[in-house]
């Protein structure tokens, strides 16, 4: 599957529509966008299997569930080699508090954003979690003030057609 797939204005319309709200009709973004209702179906379901509509998402409220109290964890490994590498992703990846795990260059080996109920929480996470393995060398911790959410993610426009200029 290539990196990029070519997208038209109808695409994009779809994409920002959904975007914005993943719930609207097939019927409504047809009605919008300016296409027949069966037309937005098969278009859609050609982005998924393009792999550019990748699912659905339920965003909670952390806070509301009891965890009011965001963090972002850079953890240094030692060693950082590959055999270690997969169990400590599947182990991040299982912890209720983890919200995002990321794999960096740098100094830092991962960035894991955790939610958690208070800071005796957040210790206890650190603690008995992360620096009680044996191959995390040091965990850096970076509360979470406040948050916005950024987008929309879609393909930059096309760069302006160039012109002759006189010289």
């Amino acid at each position: 599957m290539p990196d990029s797939v070519s997208l038209d204005p109808v695409d994009l319309h779809i994409l920002r529509l959904l975007q914005n709200d993943a719930r609207t009709t097939y019927r409504e973004l047809a009605a919008e966008v300016g296409v027949a209702p069966s037309t937005c179906l098969d278009r859609v379901a050609r982005l998924r299997r393009a792999g550019v509509i990748l699912g659905h998402q339920l965003r909670l409220d952390p806070a509301k569930l009891g965890r009011g109290l965001e963090a972002l964890l850079l953890v240094q490994m030692r060693p950082h080699r590959r055999e270690l590498i997969g169990p400590f992703v599947d182990r991040v990846r299982a912890l209720p508090e983890s919200r995002a795990l990321f794999h960096l260059t740098g100094p830092d080996d991962y960035l894991v954003r955790v939610a958690v109920a208070d800071m005796t929480d957040l210790q206890r996470l650190v603690l008995d979690e992360f620096t009680s393995r044996r191959e995390v060398a040091r965990v850096d911790t970076r509360l979470i003030f406040q948050q916005w959410e950024c987008g929309p993610l879609l393909p930059p426009s096309a760069p302006p057609p160039r012109t002759a200029s006189a010289t």
